[in-house]
């Protein structure tokens, strides 16, 4: 359904170097399925979601690849065209809904909104049906009521689910959630993840999870895609990730989740800090991190390889045995 390739997102002011967000990306996701996308604060996650829907703040832009959904290349649309393509045929879930709701304009109105983006002729009478219903898909409890509320009279799981409604009321063909959990307690954190996967089974659509939680991405991904530094690291089906990792970051990842059957002790910790995107190192990445780099990781970037069918790795210490 949608295939990224070579995707190079920069930000850069006038007469200063151009930074890269997003360095050389290339992923797919099928219809479907869900791709979860995982690494550190300012790996380039969330510029990645928001180089596929468009909405890069200034100065950032697409410098380089394509982007292709359904036939087109995103990444060469014109402002309208792009238009036509958010909400209908691609939504996304953001970050904080107290901040991507208007607390001024009710529910309803936000949902009505969204909807009459992409239907114009749709009457009063209608939008509040269509918004009604779209809160019934979600599980809020007394729709017809509480489709009047404002954000502040909605706790945070339920914010979540408007946000849910929201993106899902022109039915998409790909859905991006990014952090669709954070700030939520475990309880509500599961029926938000819950809800996600029965709407995917009940449309058919695909979604791309954007994540740092790896116990989200176990429970919800068919695949996971690990970036580093503004590139993908490794990219395998999750069975394989947590069962068979390849790249040391990804194994750093997994070392620093607490388990209940583990002795007391400090949890592993991957010593250092991202490298910033002005000063970047001119081989791997990761490799003022690596316990495993040597002369090699230090000269030239590792390309993203096939070490196995389904997995792909940027190391060239990959494929490894007993790495850990």
């Amino acid at each position: 359904m949608l295939k990224i390739e070579g995707l190079r997102t920069v930000f850069g002011a006038a007469g200063l170097p151009e930074i890269a967000a997003v360095d050389g990306v290339d992923l797919t996701v099928a219809r479907g399925r869900t791709l979860g996308i995982v690494g550190e604060s300012g790996c380039g996650k969330s510029i990645l979601s928001l180089s596929i829907m468009r909405l890069l703040p200034p100065p950032g832009r697409i410098a380089a690849g394509r982007i292709l959904f359904g036939g087109q290349d995103l990444a060469a649309l014109s402002n309208r065209q792009m238009r036509q393509v958010r909400g209908r045929r691609i939504a996304m879930i953001f970050q904080e809904p107290m901040t991507s709701l208007n607390p001024l304009r009710s529910i309803g109105a936000q949902i009505a909104e969204a909807i009459r983006t992409h239907d114009r002729g749709a009457s009063a009478a209608d939008l509040r049906a269509r918004g009604i219903e779209a809160l019934k898909r979600v599980r809020i409890p007394a729709p017809e009521r509480r489709i009047d509320d404002y954000p502040h009279q909605m706790s945070g799981g339920m914010r979540q689910r408007v946000m849910i409604a929201m993106a899902l009321s022109c039915a998409p063909d790909l859905l991006i959630a990014d952090e669709p959990t954070t700030a939520l307690d475990v309880t509500v954190q599961a029926q938000v993840l819950d809800l996600l996967r029965d709407l995917q089974a009940e449309t058919g659509m695909a979604i791309i999870l954007i994540t740092h939680d790896l116990g989200v991405v176990a429970r919800m991904a068919d695949e996971v895609a690990v970036m580093y530094a503004g590139r993908v690291a490794e990219q395998a089906g999750t069975a394989a990730i947590f069962n068979d990792p390849q790249h040391p970051y990804t194994l750093g990842l997994l070392g620093s989740i607490p388990r209940i059957e583990a002795r007391p002790g400090r949890l592993l910790a991957i010593e250092g800090t991202v490298p910033p995107p002005f000063a970047l190192p001119p081989g791997c990445r990761f490799a003022p991190r690596c316990v495993f780099a040597d002369a090699d990781c230090n000269t030239a970037p590792p390309p993203l390889r096939d070490i196995a069918p389904g997995q792909r790795v940027a190391c060239f210490r990959a494929p490894v045995e007993d790495i850990a």
